[in-house]
Parts: C-alpha cells; sequence; structure tokens
C-alpha cells in the first residue's frame, strides 16, 4: 500500500496554551525550527493551534470550529462532554499544588473574606475559577474575569483586593511582590488527598465517526508518543518550551514544566480518573458546573471510564 504524501494525510488541529508545559509535551508531533516532527504518522498531520486557555474553553463549548484535539480547564469539561473525550495522557495536575490566590498585602483567607471582595479570575470557565468557588463557599465575593497574564497587575495597582495566578505566575508572584492567601491546589489537596486535575487534554469525539472505528485510540497513542519523546530528550524540549515562557528564566521555566508535566501527566490512569470524577462531582453538588453523567479516559489501546 502506498504511503500517502503529507498533503494527503488528515489534518489534526491541536490546540495548546502558550505556556512552557503544552509547549513542551507537543513539539514532536510539529518539529521545530522547519524541521520535520519527530512522532510521524501516515494517516495523520498536525498542525499547533497556540491559544488561550478561556479561549480554548469558548472554542469547544460553543463551536462550531472546534479543533479535533485541544487542552481545556477540567472545570469546562461538563459543558463539552457531548462532543469531547478526555485522554488519559496531557494532563496538568497539582500533587499539593495549584493556583495561587494571592493579594498585594499578607492577609489570611478569613480577612479577606470578611467583607465582600473583588477577586480577578483567570476566566469564568476555569478550573482556577471553579476551584475558588469551592473554597469560598458561602463566602460572597465578586470575580472579576481577567486575562490571565494581568491577573498580578490588577491585584499589585489595588483594582480587585485579591486574585488568582496561573501558569507561570504560580511561580513568580513574590518576586512581583504580592503574598499568597491560598494555595488552592493544597487546600484541594489537603480536605480530599487529591491531585487538583487543572488542565485536560481532549479529542473530538465524532472524529470516531469521520475516519472509522479506532481512531481516537489511534489519536491517543500518537499523543502518548510525543509526551515520551519529549521527556526522553527533556534538554530540547525544554529549550523549546523557553520560546513560551513570557520572559521567565529558564529554571523558572524548568520548574514549571517539573511541576506540570508528572507521572499523572504521561497516564493519568485511575487515579487521575478519581481525582477528575471527585472534583468535578464536588463542583456539581454545589451548582458550579452541570453534572456529568459519564467521564472516559482514551488511551492508545483501552478506554476506561467510570460514571
Amino acid at each position: 500500500m502506498t504511503t500517502p504524501s503529507p498533503d494527503d494525510r488528515i489534518l489534526l488541529r491541536l490546540g495548546h496554551s502558550p505556556d512552557p508545559d503544552d509547549a513542551f509535551m507537543w513539539w514532536p508531533l510539529f518539529g521545530i525550527d522547519g524541521e520535520p516532527p519527530e512522532i510521524v504518522s501516515s494517516r495523520f498531520r498536525f498542525e499547533q493551534v497556540e491559544i488561550d486557555i478561556e479561549a480554548a474553553n469558548r472554542r469547544a463549548e460553543i463551536g462550531p470550529d472546534r479543533l479535533e484535539i485541544t487542552a481545556f480547564s477540567c472545570g469546562q469539561y461538563p459543558r463539552v462532554a457531548d462532543h469531547y473525550a478526555i485522554t488519559a495522557c496531557g494532563s496538568s495536575m497539582g500533587e499539593g499544588y495549584g493556583p495561587k490566590l494571592v493579594a498585594a498585602r499578607p492577609m489570611t483567607i478569613t480577612e479577606l473574606a470578611a467583607e465582600r471582595p473583588r477577586i480577578a479570575i483567570p476566566g469564568n470557565r476555569t478550573t482556577a475559577a471553579m476551584t475558588l468557588g469551592l473554597r469560598l463557599q458561602g463566602v460572597e465575593y465578586e470575580a472579576v474575569e481577567t486575562p490571565f497574564e494581568e491577573v498580578g497587575d490588577r491585584v499589585s495597582s489595588g483594582a480587585v483586593d485579591a486574585g488568582v495566578v496561573i501558569h507561570e505566575g504560580q511561580l513568580t508572584y513574590e518576586s512581583d511582590g504580592l503574598h499568597l492567601v491560598e494555595d488552592l491546589g493544597a487546600w484541594w489537596g489537603g480536605e480530599t488527598g487529591e491531585p487538583l486535575p487543572l488542565g485536560v487534554n481532549a479529542v473530538r469525539r465524532d472524529l470516531e465517526q469521520l475516519h472509522g472505528d479506532g481512531t481516537l485510540q489511534e489519536i491517543a497513542g500518537l499523543l502518548e508518543r510525543s509526551v515520551g519523546f519529549a521527556l526522553e530528550h527533556r534538554a530540547r524540549s525544554v529549550s523549546y518550551a523557553m520560546g513560551f515562557g513570557r520572559g521567565i528564566p529558564r529554571e523558572t521555566a524548568d520548574r514549571f514544566i517539573e511541576l506540570y508535566v508528572n507521572q499523572l501527566t504521561v497516564d493519568a490512569g485511575e487515579r487521575g480518573l478519581h481525582a477528575v470524577n471527585r472534583l468535578l462531582a464536588a463542583a456539581a453538588d454545589v451548582g458550579l458546573v452541570p453534572a456529568v453523567e459519564q467521564i472516559e479516559f482514551i488511551r492508545g489501546t483501552t478506554m476506561t471510564g467510570k460514571g
């Protein structure tokens, strides 16, 4: 059988947030500086789509141009579960750490909550905003939707009383003169013993009908190979990912990648699946997200599910 030329292969657009951990994982599917990809498929070719996480959340929800493969917030999944299935690889899960609730001066969360605070959040659909909602159950506060890269500045200027920083802001807030009120991932871990699922990677369900049985598992297998290759060639991967670090030092980017490209990223497994179920069930119980009947993980060879 003749191998199709690259132009004849099925195009899969892969959307990821423009930060070091996602860039680290997926470059083997795209190549670097015009070089061919390290992970090659005879059936599919991949196109990189850099997209802010909240923009990815919206695009997955409202379509009609939904990306074939995309990152989005775990907290967004219940709204798009009919269209996407989560892959077992590619998730960002914090093991006792996560988005940071910060303020311009030292304070406790009790002090912050004493008067109806204005809190900058990096998007209404983000897991950070959902986890904040869980943490502040019973507290009156105003969530101020803010581009993630502006949260720290809004806090510093006094435009808001506090803010939730994500991406590299989790590591740089102190150098920006901000003070930790609470690590939301540490709070969640202390409450439940679970990692905090922040971002997930997902594939569009209709690809199975469009391209044949087994398509989702085939795509998941390519994604798994990409993450594995990136980890095996860590120095090269970090060097590439530095281009997505918004000026942070290499050691900071390397630390950020270490935090969010971990064993649960390679394969979230049953532990990751349980963590996703527990977080989304807790959020649904208090009306923060719709309830979702079944959560699935797609692997390269098997699918696991737990309702």
